[in-house]
This record gives structure tokens, sequence and C-alpha cells, in this order.
């Protein structure tokens, strides 16, 4: 019987899919759709099965770097869901280049910071593609997402047969979803030919147009298709850790990092406390690591502005558990868990959102989740405030207990878990830092909550060149660039 805190690899990828739509602003059926055209020119195409399962996985997964950049996003653009909602709206064509090097077909150089943002959404994405195992093609059409088939993409290092054909075709099948959707069939393929031979290679198109109102009008049946684990490979159906898509939905905003595994181990924990069955315990912890898989649609200059915040921002948070319920629900292997997370906002008087829901009309599990949130969310430090010390943690905690927002033997079992001297069923994570020193780990866990150069040496009494060259040797073990894919990889071996 499979360790039922796991999910197979075809729900983790589609939780992920949600989680870039929601990133990008797009529908949360954006990916499946794109992933299932992206099958059909494939298919046309000629291509082979592993080929065409290929295209699909990174149709999936082609916004699953998103969250990792989020920040950078935010920075370049400052509202980083509408701001890239806007990017792939844009109607603009561009012209095909004349065949030259690759590194010659860019004749204005990129704006400043766009190469750095690329970077970090392919490596998040292809190491995502490596850890769930989709194989070589998946992981290197990720890793050259934004390539384009005259070499003027990013960062323009690959063009023609270089860049892999699966980023092609999930590029051309992208636009085809977006453009039928926000401006007609006619006008997409007018776009999509527009951009013939410059993002993509102009047979793709010339094999998709004749074909594409046949397969939108499919799409587009009450039962879409594409959506059931039964049609899916044998690579699919393997199982693995739910902890990815928690790590994943983190990477948005540095100072998250880890958030979603503290949640789902006290929630589970406080289960415990509670004498609830295993069952019951694996779903409360399963519904932590998803709680936030609606932060994803929030901008995060709403997430780093100090409170209050103004009716309009309240309102977008409003819809986080909104979401959660949404996009998870829709996966059979998290539709109970999806619900239970969607409480995590919740509040017993009826003061929470997004439902509102008041006094027993909470599940149990659902109380567990809110009461576990809360206590971390007390805890971690944010851009306008440092993190709550356990005295002050506790003090809000029994204030909303007395003013009826959480029940009081929930808080007692919660507190159990994380008070000194206090007996609690506690399963402590499993660590394995034996590749990183001590001091490694130190800055790794700082620049994981977006510290930069001088803000760590600070913290460790340590100089800046000493910080930057324990960096290097940190991203040299865990094989990455980035901090962000750093970050998930320290996450997935939990040594965050």
């Amino acid at each position: 019987m499979p360790d039922d805190t796991t999910i197979t690899v075809f729900d983790a990828v589609r939780a992920l899919a949600f989680i870039g739509d929601l990133s990008m602003g797009q529908p949360i059926d954006h990916s499946l759709r794109t992933a299932w055209l992206a099958g059909m020119i494939a298919t046309e195409a000629g291509w082979n099965p592993l080929q065409i399962e290929a295209v699909q996985h990174v149709a999936l997964l082609r916004w699953s770097g998103c969250t990792a950049n989020a920040q950078e996003f935010a920075d370049f653009l400052e509202d980083d869901v509408l701001g890239r909602q806007a990017l792939l709206a844009s109607q603009k064509p561009r012209a095909p280049q004349s065949p030259r090097s690759p590194h010659s077909q860019r004749s204005m150089p990129l704006p400043e910071g766009m190469l750095a943002m690329a970077n970090i959404h392919c490596e998040v994405a292809g190491d995502i593609a490596s850890t769930l195992g989709l194989g070589p093609e998946t992981e290197a059409a990720l890793r050259a997402i934004f390539e384009a088939y005259d070499g003027s993409g990013v960062p323009g290092v690959l063009q023609g047969h270089d860049v892999p054909v699966a980023t092609c075709v999930v590029a051309l099948a992208s636009d085809i979803e977006i453009f039928s959707r926000l401006y007609g069939l006619d006008e997409a393929l007018t776009l999509a030919r527009g951009r013939a031979n410059s993002v993509y290679p102009g047979f793709l198109v010339d094999a998709t147009a004749p074909r594409a109102g046949e397969w939108l009008a499919l799409l587009d049946a009450p039962v879409a298709p594409w959506t059931d684990v039964a049609d899916q490979p044998v690579s699919m159906r393997r199982r693995v850790g739910l902890e990815l898509v928690g790590d994943v939905i983190d990477l948005k905003l540095p100072w998250m990092t880890g958030y979603s595994r503290r949640v789902a181990r006290l929630a589970r924990d406080c289960s415990a406390q509670l004498d609830m069955d295993e069952a019951l315990r694996h779903r409360a912890y399963k519904a932590g690591l998803i709680h936030g898989i609606g932060r994803a649609a929030v901008p995060n200059a709403i997430w780093n502005a100090p409170e209050p915040l103004p009716a309009a921002s309240l309102e977008r948070l409003r819809l986080v558990p909104y979401w959660t319920s949404r996009a998870a629900g829709q996966i059979d292997g998290l539709a109970a868990e999806a619900e239970i997370a969607s409480f995590a906002f919740e509040r017993r008087d009826g003061s929470g959102y997004f439902r509102g829901r008041s006094g027993m009309a909470m599940p149990l599990e659902g109380q567990i989740v809110a009461a576990a949130e809360q206590w971390v969310s007390h805890g971690t430090r944010r851009p306008w405030r440092e993190e709550l010390s356990d005295a002050q943690s506790l003090a809000r905690m029994q204030q909303d207990v007395d003013a009826g927002r959480f029940d009081q033997e929930v808080v007692t079992a919660l507190l159990a878990c994380v008070l000194p001297g206090t007996q609690a069923k506690v399963a402590a994570p499993a660590q394995d830092d034996q590749s990183l020193s001590q001091r490694e780990l130190e800055v790794l866990r700082c620049i994981s909550r977006g510290d930069n150069t001088k803000q760590v040496a600070r913290a460790l009494s340590i100089s800046p060149s000493t910080v930057r060259t324990h960096v290097e040797r940190v991203f040299r073990k865990l094989g990455c660039s980035t901090r962000a894919a750093a970050t998930l990889k320290a996450s997935t071996r939990g040594l965050l």
C-alpha cells in the first residue's frame, strides 16, 4: 500500500501546473489545455509516443519556475501576476531574422535582470523535472523554455535545430490557447503565423492551422481530454512526496522558505496530540503542504506590504483559499486535502475567509490547519516585521481563543507540540546535512530567506567575501547556480 503522504507524479505535475497558471495570471486549466494541444501538434507532426509524452510534460511544467523568480518579477513589473499576464497576451509579432550565429541574433541587449530571471526559472523547472524523473528530453526543454527558433530568445544561446523541439511545440500550443481565448481563432492563427520561423519553426504552424479549430472544439467539450490518471503512462503513476509541491509554493516569497512544511508538520503533530487516527493525520499533513497554492495568484507587492492593507488588497488575499480549493480540488488524489486546506484562513467566529464559516461548520482538520498556519505565521519574519517570540505568539493565540476564533482544545494540543518542556508526539523531519558544513548550512538558511551578502555577513559575524565563498561551495555541492534552485534542493533534502 502506498504511503498516504505521497501522490502520483501525474497529480504532482497537475498541482504544479495550477500553481504556474495562477502565477501567470491564467485560468487554472491553461496548462492542461496547452498540454493537450501540444500533444495533438506533435501527433500531427508524426512524432512517436515518447516524444508526445515529453511535450505534454513540458507544457504542464512550463511555468513551474514562476514562483522562484516572482520577487525579481515584482521588482521588474511591480505586479508579478498581472505583469506576466500582460506579457502572455501581447499581440506583438516577431519578424523572422536572417540565419546567423546564435550570439548575433539580438540587436538590442536584454533588459536588466531579464537574463537572471530566465536562468532562475529554467533552472528550477529543470530541477523539478529531474526530481520527478520525467526524462532528459523534458528536462532539456524546460531548461531552454525561453529560447526561440531564430536565436532571439532568452538567453539566446540556441537557435534552429539546437532548440529542443518540445520547447517550440509548447510555445506554439500556448500561443494558440491564449490568443484564441482572448482574440478568437482567426486572430490567433494570424498571430502564430507572425511568429513562424522566429519563435517556432514555420512547418509546425502549417501543420497546426488546418486542425486548430477542431482541436479547440474538443477542448471545449463538457469532459476535457487527458485529465485522468488512468490514461497516463506508468511513469506518471509512480508515487512522489507531496513536499515538493509545498516547496515550490514557498519559493514565491524568500521569507516563506519552509513555511508549508512547518504548517504541515505542526498540523500532523497537533492531530496526533488529539489522538486522531493515522489517516486523518496524513490528511492534515498533506492539507498543510498545499494550503498555500492560492498564494501564487496574489502579487508579491501585497505579501510584502505592512498591515493594515487597503480593501482592494484584502479582497485579493481573501481569494487565496478559494484558489487553493479550486485548483487542488480538481485533482482526484488531493480533493479531500484541498477541502481541508481551504479552511486555513477560516475562524470559528465567522471572521475568516473565504467562506466565513463558523463553529461546527469548520471540520476539525480544518481548524487544526488554521491554527497551525496562524502559529507559523506569527513566528515567521516578514519584510516589515521581525518574527514574534514564543511568548508573543502564545499571547496572540490565547487572544484568538478568548475571542472565539480558535477552539481551546485545538490550541492546547498545538502548544504541546511547539513550546519547550511539553510532551508532544512529534515526528522529526529527516535530516541529510552530510554534504554541507555547519557554517555552509547557516549561510544557506540565510540566503534561502532572501538575505543578501551583507545581511548574511552581519547575521553570522563574518566577512562578505567569506559569505560569497560559502555560497559558491553550497551551489557547487548542491549542483545549482541560483538561490531559488539551492532553496528548492535544500528543502527537498530536509535541510531548511
